[in-house]
């Protein structure tokens, strides 16, 4: 189970990769994009088929992000997050966060499995609006969890 510290240690990088970054306004991922640049964040967005998000540079791969990050918050979806982890591990990353709501989000034994076995650092679920935002939603959101026992300590 992921703990609080692990979130505050990737919540304290103020610069990092957002790998999938939709390339439509009204995506979720948008939305927390400008959630996180409204509290003083500076995600660097990761779409192998966009130059720009939102006036931001938008990075093909993780790889290629200048200066380099040391976190990534994936949002692609599961099938693809294998490919991410692998780019996170060439590129040096040391914590990766995929992103999960309801469903499975991006979350990808085999993608988790590879960056541990890599020395990576991973956050394997939960909605970073829970710990970002105040919104009612997101407040029932940690408020569920917390009842079942699943939010982090």
């Amino acid at each position: 189970m992921t703990t609080q510290a692990e979130i505050d240690t990737f919540l304290a990088h103020k610069r990092f990769a957002i790998a999938g970054v939709s390339r439509q306004s009204r995506d979720f991922s948008r939305e927390l994009f400008r959630t996180f640049r409204k509290h003083g964040y500076d995600p660097v967005p990761v779409h192998p088929e966009a130059t720009e998000i939102e006036g931001v540079r938008c990075y093909a791969h993780v790889q290629d992000i200048e200066p380099p990050v040391e976190t990534v918050l994936v949002m692609t979806p599961a099938a693809v997050s294998i490919d991410v982890a692998a780019d996170c591990v060439v590129a040096g990353i040391k914590q990766v966060w995929f992103y999960r709501a309801a469903g499975n989000g991006s979350l990808n034994g085999e993608a988790i499995e590879h960056c541990r076995s890599n020395g990576v650092g991973v956050i394997p679920g939960e909605c970073p609006m829970m710990f970002l935002s105040h919104g009612l939603v997101h407040r029932i959101h940690g408020w569920v969890k917390k009842i079942r026992g699943t939010y982090p300590n």
